[in-house]
């Protein structure tokens, strides 16, 4: 792990970054690429120029620090962390989506040492961070947008000044269920013309002169054609922000359904062990593709929609758990009774060892669902 070159240069020159995810990565570098003396600090220590080691530290080299940590708890741990070593001459930027209660609690912590705070949430993929092109939805006083703003131009194609700190956070959490919700129906989309055996091209190329297409279908839907669900934004961090627009919705009693189909899906996803992959992985329930070495079924904790199919599983399970002694000699992994990822049944994917079905589980199963039966 390198150590920090020399804190001989102006100080203004030096920018901080902390968190080196996906997007901190590409900000630091493109920092560097214009000139800038960056450092930098992350949870987990990474092999960087000029790494140090602790917030405090950074805040000891860097006048102008950006955090790019992925949720509430993590920004509100860190301007505590870097509160000590704040002084007046400090520009804090704060550019996590969180709730907007817990952005104003952050730059509390900030200004209360006297320093300036920015809330600067910002919208673009990895690519746009690289190329220094984010745009950034910006909440805080004039004094500190003034001071802060050539740090922020350095990495931006636009600045949309929202208006007190909170404020760019709701902004943001909103476009962000735009996004989520626009994904979801592309991925239904695409099944409901796989189904009708159309190829799934025709529906990109329809979409292309669609007046709902965006920015984001244009990006999105050729990866998807692909299956390559590498990682812009994460599953995780857009299954947080659909939660953070839940909880605020829970709070002003706010019927949000399309919001809650997008969280769900994503949740889904999160069960798979695909927390990672880029967000449009929620086609991967669509097009009936199991992912490798995932054959087990999903243990899902959140309540789904059909209640009579909820109850109907509970009642199979738990009359299987009371009789699975007596009827040990029964249990068997057959291919033959799994349902895979798209809910359709595969006969070649194996059953784990550690969840045996018992012969004609799913025939009464799907006969309870036929029937009704609770």
């Amino acid at each position: 792990m390198e150590r920090p070159a020399s804190a001989t240069q102006p100080k203004h020159t030096n920018i901080g970054v902390i968190g080196l995810g996906i997007i901190g990565r590409a900000i630091a570098g493109h920092l560097r690429g214009k000139g800038f003396s960056v450092f930098v600090w992350n949870r987990s220590p990474r092999p960087v120029p000029n790494f140090v080691g602790s917030p405090g530290e950074l805040a000891g080299f860097c006048n102008y620090i950006q955090i790019f940590v992925s949720d509430d708890d993590a920004l509100l741990q860190t301007v505590e962390q870097l509160s000590e070593n704040l002084t007046p001459r400090h520009v804090i930027f704060a550019h996590s989506t969180v709730a907007p209660d817990s952005m104003r609690a952050a730059g509390d912590v900030v200004e209360r040492r006297g320093a300036r705070f920015v809330e600067a949430c910002f919208t673009g993929s990895k690519v746009a961070a690289e190329k220094g092109e984010l745009v950034y939805y910006v909440g805080g006083t004039d004094e500190a947008l003034r001071e802060g703003r050539p740090i922020l131009e350095a990495s931006s194609k636009e600045i949309l000044h929202i208006g007190p700190v909170g404020q760019a956070s709701a902004i943001k959490v909103a476009t962000n269920m735009v996004t989520a919700g626009s994904i979801q129906a592309a991925a239904e989309a695409l099944a409901l013309v796989q189904a009708q055996g159309l190829p799934l091209e025709k529906f990109v190329e329809a979409m292309r002169v669609n007046a709902s297409y965006s920015g984001t279908l244009a990006m999105k839907l050729p990866k998807m054609l692909e299956r390559d669900f590498a990682p812009h934004f994460s599953v995780k961090h857009m299954l947080k922000d659909m939660q953070i627009a839940s909880q605020i919705a829970l709070s002003h009693y706010l019927d949000l359904g399309v919001t809650a189909a997008a969280r769900d899906q994503l949740f889904e996803q999160i069960q798979w062990g695909h927390g990672d992959d880029d967000y449009s992985a929620v086609l991967r329930k669509y097009l009936n593709e199991p992912s490798p070495g995932y054959s087990e079924e999903p243990q899902i904790q959140e309540p789904l929609a059909q209640s009579n199919a909820e109850e109907a599983i509970a009642d199979v399970r738990e009359a299987e758990t009371e009789n699975v002694e007596l009827q040990h000699a029964d249990l068997i992994a057959s291919p033959e009774s799994v349902i895979s990822f798209g809910g359709t049944m595969n006969a070649t994917a194996p059953v784990p060892a550690a969840t045996p079905l018992r012969r004609g589980f799913l025939k009464q199963l799907l006969s309870r669902f036929s029937s009704g039966e609770e």
